[in-house]
């Protein structure tokens, strides 16, 4: 195997572990609603439509990635929504390690660099979108 086939093997490897994990937080949401986010954002000032955008950083953005098409769309909303989840759920946890001795925020955190490396890498040969374009 080429090392291409090999390069384009690690970013649907990424792509899919990054999408299908960070879905099932979005599907959650499916079936829960964002009515808390509603709140929280009222909290820190900010309008409650905004809690919407969720579903587009959990949702439709993991499925672009799944799929490989706009990836790099799909990976830079998604370091968006996590930048959001920082600020709004977790800065008071930032510097904290967890009771295993690992960063708190570990899964946020592989969220946020893993899509920062998809919107870096793109999609891959192995995608609807193919390796070329400018979002793949």
């Amino acid at each position: 195997m080429s090392s291409s086939a090999y390069d384009d093997l690690g970013k649907l490897v990424l792509r899919l572990g990054l999408g299908i994990l960070l879905l099932l937080h979005g599907l959650a949401k499916l079936d829960s609603g964002v009515g808390w986010i509603v709140d929280m954002l009222g909290q820190h000032g900010l309008p409650g439509f905004l809690a919407y955008g969720v579903y587009l950083g959990e949702v439709v953005a993991p499925i672009l990635i799944i799929l490989g098409l706009f990836t790099r769309i799909g990976g830079l909303v998604i370091v968006l929504n996590m930048l959001f989840v920082f600020g709004l759920v977790h800065m008071d946890q930032l510097f904290l390690l967890g009771k295993s001795g690992g960063w708190e925020l570990e899964l946020q955190g592989l969220f946020l660099f893993s899509s920062i490396a998809v919107t870096l890498f793109g999609a891959g040969a192995y995608s609807l979108g193919g390796r070329n374009g400018r979002w793949n």
